[in-house]
């Protein structure tokens, strides 16, 4: 007992968790019950690893909070939208060694995700276009892009910002409206970057996403809200996750580990969470529903 809670009270101040004082044991109880589930995972033969990471003092439900994607029925829309490719895949891509990602970023508990995984794309893109990377503004989404259907720090969709970059002639950049995990009032500032269009994948098709991802990064709609995804560590996950799309993050990259082919996905938990805020992820078995809601933006 000494042992956990020695290890509950490093947790607290790695991670700097205040908590008001009638709330410490229930936060201890999570902590021991989501410390058991790491350690009966690592103890199998998953391949994959689970660790204490900043979400290791939540419950399933809280750490809802931290997702963000508000899926609804636009299959119709997305039918005739849908991209087409010419080009032979090649298995092994990664955009992040070819310098086309910023460096992990985090949302905090705000369910802006999607929001994250759009300025992902779009600096994706630019950078392929023009050379240049430039971190975009989350923020000026969350705050503006309401009227293209999102609801800022309640969730929103990667195509409504889309819609909202095209119909605004851009985006700011993080520097000139940086993040501040919470709903805020509308602001205009100087575009840095510009989109002409977007385009929609397949759905379901993990070879659509593939030829996708041989041209820039993708953003794609995953189910996060399993312990399982909540406390990953390392190596190829294999689920389980479900279909249910709540979240959205960034496809960068695909290869191949020890047999096993896997998607790299960029999260936005910051670089505390997973493999220095990435995650590997089976391919082939369009887990999480990766492949289900995946679109870019046409720089």
């Amino acid at each position: 007992m000494m042992l956990l809670s020695k290890r509950f009270f490093s947790f607290v101040k790695t991670y700097n968790k205040q908590y008001p004082t009638e709330e410490v044991f229930d936060r201890y109880n999570t902590f021991k019950a989501n410390l058991e589930l790491i350690n009966a995972h690592n103890n199998g033969s998953s391949g994959w690893t689970m660790g204490v990471n900043q979400f290791a003092d939540l419950s399933p439900v809280e750490f809802k909070a931290y997702l963000g994607l508000k899926p609804r029925d636009n299959s119709h829309i997305r039918s005739m939208n849908v991209a087409e490719f010419t080009n032979t895949p090649t298995n092994d891509i990664d955009w992040v060694e070819k310098g086309a990602v910023t460096p992990v970023k985090d949302q905090a508990q705000c369910g802006s995700c999607w929001s994250f995984s759009t300025t992902g794309s779009v600096e994706g893109a630019v950078q392929v276009k023009t050379g240049r990377l430039t971190s975009l503004s989350e923020q000026q989404l969350v705050d503006c892009a309401g009227s293209s259907g999102n609801q800022g720090c309640n969730g929103g969709l990667m195509d409504d910002a889309f819609e909202w970059i095209i119909s605004h002639k851009g985006l700011g950049s993080e520097a000139s409206y940086p993040y501040t995990a919470r709903d805020g009032t509308c602001r205009n500032v100087a575009s840095v970057s510009t989109i002409s269009g977007y385009k929609d994948v397949q759905q379901g098709s993990e070879p659509a996403l593939m030829a996708a991802l041989q041209n820039q990064p993708i953003s794609i709609a995953i189910e996060a809200d399993q312990s399982s995804f909540q406390l990953y560590k390392s190596g190829v996950f294999t689920g389980p996750c479900g279909q249910q799309l709540d979240h959205g993050v960034l496809l960068v990259g695909a290869g191949s580990d020890g047999g096993q082919d896997y998607w790299r996905v960029k999260n936005s938990w910051a670089a505390t969470w997973g493999d220095n805020g990435y995650i590997r992820i089976l391919r082939g078995k369009n887990i999480c529903g990766l492949a289900n809601m995946a679109s870019f933006p046409v720089a």
